[in-house]
């Protein structure tokens, strides 16, 4: 018998209900906590993308929230791009673009092209390195897009794939191009162990207005569908919450 059949068995020999519901919120937490055990060890990404976030918020000032914030901001884009350029097999473009509360680090290799400093090449899409700001109100639905941003394939709908959100709308994201990418659809609608993790993270953020929060896409390829997904929430108690999700 497993830990969580243990607790339950628990549940059967006591009878009164403090006791049943207070273990069974228990058992729900141990089973979250092996899901998020499990994602840890599936989800391997290479070494030279990988980021000790833990450590980089030990290194922040004690001196309170804003200036935690402040660090964070100012620290995590240029370690986001320096494990972005150890990976990328074509030359970046990398340009930072502000909406709302949110900043987004992007690779526009269009637009290199376009001034004719590379070759086309059908095989490199325009793409997002990361996205990270604020978690606010619910973000404006029909923002006008860019119109030099790649959309991700528009034949999505006959696959198992969703057009996601870096940075969800009830965050405060927005609907522009840049902020949609190529999602697993049970990751992105919270029908997986990933899934409802994912999903509760983006409650978090929606719930805690003004909470400091990051999405990283990482890629394998020079197309604009990441391989991976990192998402992280600052917490009010000021630790980092930080999982990677299959995409």
């Amino acid at each position: 018998m497993d830990a969580s059949g243990a607790l339950l068995h628990v549940v059967e020999e006591r009878g009164d209900c403090y006791a049943r519901l207070t273990t069974m919120k228990m058992v729900l937490d141990y089973r979250f906590w092996r899901a998020e055990e499990e994602m840890s060890k599936n989800c391997r990404i290479p070494r030279q993308c990988a980021i000790d976030y833990s450590a980089i918020l030990s290194a922040a000032p004690t001196s309170g929230v804003a200036n935690t914030l402040l660090f964070l901001q100012e620290s995590l884009p240029s370690l986001w791009r320096d494990a972005y350029l150890k990976t990328t097999p074509h030359q970046p473009n990398l340009a930072r673009l502000c909406y709302g509360s949110f900043e987004y680090i992007c690779d526009i290799y269009s637009d290199l092209e376009a001034k004719g400093e590379v070759a086309y090449d059908q095989t490199v899409q325009d793409r997002v390195v990361a996205a990270f700001g604020i978690s606010g109100g619910t973000g404006p639905v029909n923002a006008r897009r860019s119109p030099r941003w790649i959309n991700p394939d528009e034949n999505l709908a006959v696959t198992e794939r969703d057009h996601g959100h870096l940075i969800a709308n009830c965050m405060g994201g927005s609907g522009l191009d840049l902020n949609v990418f190529s999602q697993d659809r049970r990751l992105n609608r919270g029908r997986s162990e990933q899934g409802r993790v994912y999903r509760q993270m983006e409650r978090y953020c929606s719930q805690h207005c003004g909470t400091f929060c990051f999405s990283r896409p990482i890629y394998v390829d020079s197309t604009c569908v990441p391989r991976w997904i990192e998402f992280g929430v600052l917490r009010d108690d000021q630790t980092m919450w930080v999982k990677r999700f299959d995409n």
